[in-house]
């Protein structure tokens, strides 16, 4: 038996590629089960060659402004520059410029290796660093902008409208999915209800996430299954969200853009309201995405009983007649296959009277006598 946790017997996709392990052994630690499939990947540039030639420009011609959009992006721009005995250089030449900061993660890179910041952005989002610099004036200026995994040729296009020099440099790029069989999975037990949540870290991945769907043939599932709230679709920020805004979804999002605000908005979402329950004559009946708790305890179900048991829950005591509990089981054909699920449901529960049959009527679960729901 697991030791119960807020997130005992939730099952959670997570859609990342960095910080992954963040993630996972967080909702792990609160007793979730989770489903890692990132629907893309960061490719590192540190032994790319055009990102030494492009640090070798930078330093024989030092911009005035440099916009520093991730943590890691910067990070990963100064180990490269070391790798070839330019670190000390490149250091020295951004500290003659002004640091620009799309947020408090891009900050806290710059003071990290020892620079300070001339700005940073508030909202955490680049299109309010490109408007600062319209508002400052940028005619003539030489403008080094580090991308972050994907290129964005508005930012640039919008500065260069304005007269500045802009050079825009990639430290890292976003790769195709490692396992798109994984994603495919994935995707297919958000559609089917076989997750509580699935929890997005960046803007391409969540993209990434509807355009594996489409190509697979499950974008309209998908999408259903996001938009009715069976599925809870978690993202650590707006900018991350924006894809599934686009299509009039309104994902979570939590007040403060940051991994620990994520996972714990998602805990109390699930742990409060995402969950379907029921009072027992053994105790609370929780269905969650792979497994039901009772009393505290998890089990795991299979696709069939949990379905069935699903369907119990939601009756609220009621009986549920044998072709109802049919037309819930995946690929049955005939009543039988009902009879022989509930006898697996009971043996998984280990309480055999929880699922009790009505003679010549169907089956329903063993409820408590009072404050049942009417």
């Amino acid at each position: 038996m697991t030791k119960p946790g807020p997130l005992s017997g939730c099952t959670i996709a997570v859609t990342a590629h960095r910080r992954a392990e963040d993630l996972i052994a967080s909702f792990e630690r609160r007793g979730a089960k989770v489903v890692h499939a990132p629907t893309l990947q960061i490719v590192p540039a540190a032994d790319d060659q055009p990102l030494i030639e492009a640090t070798r420009r930078v330093i024989a011609n030092p911009p005035d402004d440099v916009v520093v959009t991730t943590a890691v992006g910067f990070r990963g721009w100064i180990e490269a520059a070391d790798t070839v005995g330019l670190a000390a250089d490149l250091l020295s030449t951004l500290e003659q410029s002004r640091l620009l900061a799309r947020g408090p993660k891009a900050r806290g890179a710059i003071r990290a290796a020892g620079l300070v910041e001339h700005w940073s952005a508030r909202s955490e989002t680049t299109a309010e660093v490109v408007d600062w610099l319209r508002d400052q004036g940028v005619s003539g200026r030489k403008i080094v902008v580090q991308l972050h995994g994907l290129s964005d040729p508005a930012l640039q296009d919008t500065l260069r409208s304005v007269g500045a020099s802009v050079r825009g440099l990639e430290v890292y790029r976003w790769g195709p999915a490692p396992d798109p069989a994984a994603v495919e999975r994935m995707i297919g037990l958000i559609c089917s209800g076989g997750v509580d949540a699935v929890v997005h870290t960046s803007a391409p991945g969540a993209q990434a996430l509807l355009d594996a769907a489409a190509l697979n043939g499950q974008y309209d599932a998908l999408v259903s299954a996001l938009r009715t709230g069976r599925v809870l679709n978690a993202c650590v920020g707006p900018i991350t969200a924006a894809p599934f805004v686009t299509l009039g979804l309104e994902p979570l999002v939590p007040d403060r853009f940051r991994l620990g605000a994520l996972i714990r908005i998602v805990t109390d979402r699930l742990t409060d309201d995402n969950a379907r329950s029921i009072e027992t004559a053994f105790g609370q009946l929780v269905i969650r995405g792979g497994a039901a708790v009772l009393d505290g305890v998890v089990l795991p179900l299979g696709p069939g009983p949990r379905a069935v048991l699903a369907a119990l829950v939601a009756a609220g005591g009621d009986v549920v007649s044998r072709p109802d509990l049919l037309a819930v089981l995946p690929g049955a054909e005939d009543v039988h296959a009902v009879e022989v699920t509930v006898n697996r449901l009971r043996t998984a529960v280990g309480r055999p009277e929880l699922v009790r049959t009505v003679v010549r009527r169907g089956y329903r679960l063993a409820i408590e006598p009072v404050g049942l729901p009417s």
